[in-house]
């Protein structure tokens, strides 16, 4: 049974994800040979502020709401 963690910052739109998991269901069944049922991905989504590369925020690095364009609901 495969699971497969997505480690994303926020701000995701439900219709993204669903497109998504449907995605990498259907990948990860095809290339490990199991059945889409078996695979499971769980997201755990993270404020920019919880995230930082290099040293430095990513709410400060990169600004309010980077990344985010197309996910307003």
């Amino acid at each position: 049974m495969p699971i497969i963690t997505v480690k994303i910052a926020k701000g995701r739109t439900i219709e993204q994800k669903q497109n998504f998991v449907e995605a990498i269901t259907k990948e990860a069944a095809e290339k490990l040979h199991v059945k889409a049922e078996w695979v499971t991905v769980i997201f755990d989504e993270y404020e920019r502020e919880n995230w930082a590369s290099n040293g430095q925020l990513h709410s400060i690095k990169f600004g309010e709401g980077f990344g985010m364009k197309g996910t307003e609901q």
